[in-house]
């Protein structure tokens, strides 16, 4: 009997930092992780939220340290260029679900951006059945895959922003069929499926989601943002480079630099005294320009630890020569 043999396993390292991925269309979030993962042999990674496999478009993801900020990303504003197709409804609300309906459409863009304004600011919004959203454990998806309806409640999202981008028009059997493409701006949790839907629906004519593609999250954005096959035809050394730092997805926080002593003392998770005002969230750092410890708040006066990195972690996110202090920075100061 032949032995089996099996390829080594990849040896796993520690790697620190955010990658912004342009996720491609057809790929769910998760595969996406896991190449990514592999790729950079990275002992540790997460998504900071999914992006339909329709979707395509910017997917933070962090790897060690900055893991521990993923649910930032996720509760962050997102920033979306979507594509509505008037006059055609589907059972998805998306281009994959089959068609219900089809109308002649007749819109100006003075309609097209009534209709938009009525959902700026916070609306009420009904999950769509072909969504993650779970119910008793399954995703929605899940049951609408079975041909079953389920009762959704509504849930309150904020859209900060509707722009108009471009509108394209083209013939089709049963009237002229109109491609119109906005920016969006909005709330965690805001499903463009369901907003195409009823702004197609307040026109009067119908609307599906043709194309989605997601071109911010939070602070940051598709700006250098890499493909999976561009990270595959590097070397490791040049993807390296590429990582944002571990705390890129709280860079608009306000800054804490705090003295060896007191970085000390907040990595132990001590409370520390502060001549500073009351502050709900702040990213903290020890002396060297890159000690990046953690996160937290200030409250009656004391900086409280919310999520702290391990010494561990701290240390692999130093250049190699501050792994030293520079100097005794008996300074805390606030940007």
């Amino acid at each position: 009997m032949n032995a089996v043999v099996r390829s080594p396993r990849t040896p796993r390292r520690a790697v620190h930092g955010v990658l912004l991925l342009d996720k491609p269309l057809g790929l769910s979030s998760n595969d996406a992780l896991m190449k990514a993962k592999r790729l950079y042999r990275a002992e540790k990674a997460g998504h900071t939220g999914t992006l339909d496999p329709l979707a395509t478009g910017l997917l933070p993801l962090c790897f060690g340290a900055a893991t521990k900020f993923s649910q930032i990303g996720l509760d962050a504003d997102k920033a979306y260029r979507a594509t509505l197709r008037l006059g055609i409804t589907t059972t998805t609300a998306d281009a994959e679900g089959e068609v219900l309906q089809r109308a002649d459409v007749h819109v100006t863009r003075a309609d097209f951006e009534a209709a938009c304004a009525h959902f700026i600011g916070v609306i009420a919004q009904v999950p769509p059945m072909h969504s993650a959203l779970k119910r008793d454990g399954k995703p929605l998806y899940e049951y609408a895959r079975a041909g079953i309806e389920l009762e959704r409640e509504p849930r309150q999202v904020t859209i900060h922003r509707i722009d108009m981008v471009d509108v394209q028009h083209e013939g089709i059997e049963n009237g002229s069929n109109n491609a119109w493409t906005i920016d969006v701006r909005c709330s965690k949790g805001t499903y463009i499926r369901t907003l195409a839907e009823d702004i197609g629906r307040a026109l009067g004519c119908g609307a599906h989601l043709s194309a989605l593609r997601r071109t911010g999250s939070g602070p940051l954005t598709l700006a250098g943002a890499q493909t999976l096959e561009s990270l595959a035809a590097m070397s490791e050394a040049e993807r390296d480079a590429l990582l944002q730092d571990a705390d890129s997805l709280i860079a608009d926080w306000p800054v804490v630099r705090l003295d060896d002593e007191g970085a000390g003392r907040f990595l132990s998770g001590v409370r520390r005294r502060l001549p500073l005002p009351n502050t709900p969230r702040v990213r903290v750092y020890g002396p060297q320009p890159k000690a990046f410890l953690g996160s937290g708040h200030i409250t009656a006066g004391e900086l409280i630890s919310t999520r702290l990195l391990s010494p561990v972690e701290v240390q692999g996110l130093l250049d190699p020569a501050d792994t030293a202090p520079i100097r005794d920075m008996n300074e805390v100061s606030t940007t």
